[in-house]
């Protein structure tokens, strides 16, 4: 038996700009604590790796793209550094009406209720974090 955690959330930007924010080096900025010092490397296509590196906490986590479809699809494996589990994570994004995006994070193939529940609760903070960043005044809109 696998198990699956689903991460649903409103998040108040343009559905460009939270692919965006998923695909490029900009995850860094939000992705863990800045404590962290996270870095990011991505060859954002079918196959392209991945590796989010947090040297702040000792951690990092890896895998390759399944499935790129700008800006409303993005399917990953999903590594933890010195663990043999693969997981899959799959990330939906749709326009609302009122402009924001509806983000559906679907993270499944544990072996068990606690890795999903711990995986749960890692990408809710994730997304605060997210949602934090995206709302942060930019420098273009500070010149305005």
């Amino acid at each position: 038996m696998s198990y699956s955690a689903t991460i649903e959330r409103i998040i108040p930007a343009p559905r460009e700009r939270v692919w965006a924010a998923l695909t490029s080096e900009q995850l860094a900025d939000w992705f863990w604590p800045a404590r962290f010092g996270t870095t990011v490397e991505l060859d954002l296509r079918m196959g392209g790796a991945y590796r989010i590196d947090g040297p702040g906490a000792g951690m990092a986590v890896s895998g390759v793209f399944v499935a790129v479809e700008a800006p409303e699809r993005l399917v990953q494996t999903w590594r933890w550094d010195g663990e043999d589990t693969e997981t899959l994570v799959t990330f939906t994004l749709a326009q609302t009406v009122d402009g924001a995006t509806a983000l559906t994070i679907v993270h499944e193939n544990f072996a068990d209720e606690q890795g999903c529940a711990d995986h749960r609760q890692g990408w809710n903070d994730c997304l605060d974090r997210l949602v934090a960043r995206l709302e942060a005044p930019t420098s273009e809109s500070q010149a305005s």
